[in-house]
């Protein structure tokens, strides 16, 4: 198995509502078949898929799936999970905070300079997956925007 993530799909209770969120962050969608949402990203792409669909899918009951967000029964607010965006610098990591939380999300972890050299904040998306923004100096990201930890170097693909 090669080193890769083709596909993160979020499991979403409110598809509509988690494609808006995406669109107002400046994202667009691809062409898909009825309902299934895709955002093409850098070598991945990101899914929005009914949470029942995916359960159904997977072969398990719906609340067999961890699925946290502010309406989530029990204790659990958040995923046990994040997404990572890295940025290729800190005004650009105020810039995406700033940009999530106009589209609608919970600004858990303002941006802030980190202990070991960085500049991160965290957001919550309108169903809780949580995303770190962060400038890694010491992860600087290649040319056309891709992130290698160490930083992007020619061996990376």
């Amino acid at each position: 198995m090669e080193q890769r993530i083709s596909l993160i799909t979020l499991g979403c209770r409110d598809i509509a509502a988690q494609t808006a969120f995406y669109r107002a962050m400046g994202w667009w969608q691809v062409d898909t078949p009825d309902g299934v949402v895709a955002f093409d990203l850098l070598s991945q792409v990101l899914g929005l898929y009914p949470l029942a669909a995916l359960a159904a899918d997977i072969g398990v009951a719906e609340d067999q799936l961890l699925h946290a967000g502010p309406d989530a029964p029990g204790p659990a607010k958040y995923a046990a999970a994040t997404l990572g965006y890295n940025a290729g610098n800190p005004a650009e990591v105020d810039q995406v905070m700033a940009a999530a939380a106009e589209a609608g999300a919970a600004v858990l972890k303002p941006a802030a300079e980190v202990f070991w050299g960085g500049y991160h904040g965290y957001f919550a998306d309108p169903e809780g997956t949580v995303w770190e923004v962060a400038h890694n100096p010491f992860s600087p990201l290649g040319p056309n925007g891709a992130f290698c930890w160490n930083g992007f170097h020619a061996n990376a693909t």
